[in-house]
């Protein structure tokens, strides 16, 4: 298997916090969807796989080249679209397409436009009347028009309506189907992720969580919810999270087949907002057995 991006034992202090021993692996021809609460190392993660930080240990390869963002032709072929868009105010569309025809090499103008026209960017408005969605359309137009390969983005649909977001998730899509192109996506908002992802990869107080297929991962997790007692009568290795409240326990299991063979619990489906929840902002409280 091809790797668009390879991490090994990445590392990063800073004070109270460290991003700690990250690896994984992102296959070519994939949708990533990189979840986590805010200050999970995230952004941390793509600015240091971008060579934009300085790094305290570990490995980066982009492309199959080590520490890749830091050669040119590498860079020609990522696309990069953070949450704020960084163009200047007083641009137009023709303004942004003559200034990053200077910088890629392998700018198309034709496809540039072709985005825009799609998105429906007023070419006479300058960006600071642009409205925040237009902002990141014209970010993601210009990240998509130099013959990108990879394209990273952190948390770049936040913040944007339900039918703008679904516009780009298309976009997105669209672009994979050459097995050549990859997405790797930062973002919050679980169900974007769980619609178009292929894998997801799950970081938590600067460390990895989990790193699995979106179908796996949804297909075998699930929610038991049972009494305190039942509760206890399952295996410890099975349970990824739990929550209890005054009228019930729920349980996130790892494998919902296993647990529903015994016949003596109801495990409902969990979904990706689910896994996230029981497994970062609810972990499994110490001594919960006793």
């Amino acid at each position: 298997m091809e790797y668009a991006i390879e991490v090994q034992g990445l590392t990063k202090h800073y004070p109270g916090f460290t991003l700690d021993q990250v690896s994984f692996s992102v296959p070519a021809g994939s949708i990533v969807g990189f979840i986590g609460e805010n200050g999970a190392g995230k952004s941390t993660t793509i600015k240091a796989v971008l060579d934009l930080i300085r790094t305290d240990g570990g490995e980066v390869r982009l492309m199959g080249r080590k520490n890749g963002a830091a050669f040119p032709e590498i860079k020609e072929q990522i696309g990069v679209v953070f949450d704020e868009s960084y163009f200047p105010d007083n641009l137009r569309i023709t303004d942004v397409d003559k200034i990053m025809k200077s910088i890629f090499r392998n700018w198309d103008s034709a496809v540039f436009f072709s985005y825009c026209r799609r998105f429906e960017l007023p070419d006479k408005k300058i960006i600071k009347n642009f409205s925040r969605g237009m902002k990141m359309k014209l970010s993601i137009a210009a990240a998509l028009s130099h013959q990108t390969k990879l394209l990273i983005l952190d948390e770049a649909t936040s913040g944007l309506d339900p039918v703008v977001r679904n516009e780009i998730l298309d976009i997105f899509r669209e672009f994979i189907q050459d097995e050549d192109h990859t997405v790797f996506l930062s973002s919050h908002i679980t169900s974007d992720i769980e619609r178009i992802a292929d894998y997801i990869l799950l970081i938590h107080k600067g460390r990895v969580l989990l790193f699995e297929e979106k179908d796996t991962l949804l297909d075998e997790y699930g929610i038991v919810r049972c009494t305190p007692e039942q509760a206890k009568t399952l295996d410890e290795s099975q349970i990824a999270g739990i929550r209890r409240n005054q009228f019930e326990t729920e349980v996130l299991v790892k494998d919902a087949e296993e647990i529903k063979r015994r016949g003596d619990l109801v495990v409902d489906r969990a979904a990706l907002e689910d896994i996230l929840l029981f497994t970062v902002k609810n972990e499994m409280e110490e001594g919960w057995r006793q």
